[in-house]
């Protein structure tokens, strides 16, 4: 069975001023998540689910599913910050998403193979998805078999201010032993350098570091949904907190529920995190279709 790509299409974009996941970036007004359905077909996914919202359903349907008819199966999953364990509820005046590790729990229902998860406003590059499909076919039937797909750091910078990142700690077998969530790395007269606790301190050369691309085994969902719970009791009545993928994942290593490689990717990723980064970003479509590598529009 072929994996399943699951796409992360729920958030907000605040800083961005808008909804990116819908924002036509490629010459012939492609998105971002066009590019990466089209390198995942190649790379031999059968199947894309995406988890949005309900508000922009209608038009999320007419401008992004409608390309892929005859290419591939789709379904699609909701987020909403109601959709919680028996037992709990929103705390009144919450209004943000409970974050990406809730938004992977909307997928239960409808993958049931391998899959891989990915931002929809993330550009990640042929190669990327030929490891992580790669990776998702060898552990089809497997149990605890998780991949993250690793960018160097220096392929991961906006011209446009400070990123956030996950540091991945790897052990000389290649699997990762922890994700440590890093804040305003940029390159800043000539030195990489990070803000933590408000104070700039150097962040490592060529780093390893997470772009919430990840490979799992389906039965991450049942690992993810108790951890969910524990959160919930938590921090479930606080208006601000999120359920992420990487403390998941941290605790199951810690655990030793499961393993997870770190797959090396030379690809260069490039997006929209802030409204100047469009103009690159389209600049960039430009150049890898005058380049041969993407046809255009995509989807005929």
């Amino acid at each position: 069975m072929k994996p399943t790509l699951f796409i992360l299409a729920a958030g907000m974009g605040s800083r961005y001023g808008g909804l990116k996941q819908l924002d036509g970036l490629g010459p012939s007004s492609e998105t971002i998540m066009d590019y990466s359905v089209y390198d995942a077909l190649r790379a031999g996914f059968g199947k894309i689910v995406f988890v949005i919202r309900h508000d922009f359903e209608q038009e999320f349907r007419e401008k992004i599913i409608s390309k892929y008819e005859g290419h591939v199966p789709v379904e699609v999953v909701f987020q909403d910050i109601n959709n919680l364990p028996e037992g709990f509820k929103a705390p009144e005046g919450r209004t943000k998403p409970w974050g990406t590790g809730h938004a992977v729990l909307m997928g239960k229902d409808a993958i049931k193979e391998p899959f891989g998860v990915i931002n929809a406003d993330d550009y990640y590059g042929a190669e990327s998805f030929k490891v992580l499909a790669d990776f998702l076919n060898s552990v089809e039937g497997k149990k605890g078999c998780y991949c993250m797909v690793g960018f160097n750091i220096e392929n991961t910078l906006s011209e446009n201010g400070g990123v956030s990142r996950g540091l991945c700690n790897v052990n000389e077998e290649g699997f990762l032993t922890g994700v440590k969530e890093c804040h305003g790395i940029e390159r800043k007269n000539g030195k990489l350098i990070q803000i933590e606790d408000g104070v700039e301190k150097d962040f490592p050369e060529e780093a390893s570091v997470s772009m919430n691309m990840w490979g799992f085994t389906p039965d991450y969902f049942d690992y993810s949904e108790k951890a969910f719970v524990q959160f919930l009791s938590e921090h479930g009545n606080e208006l601000k907190s999120e359920f992420y993928i990487p403390s998941v994942v941290n605790d199951l290593i810690n655990a030793g529920e499961c393993t997870l490689k770190v797959e090396p990717t030379p690809s260069k990723w490039f997006g929209v995190t802030f409204a100047a980064d469009r103009d690159a970003t389209v600049a960039q479509f430009k150049k890898l279709v005058e380049e041969g590598l993407y046809p255009t529009p995509l989807f005929k």
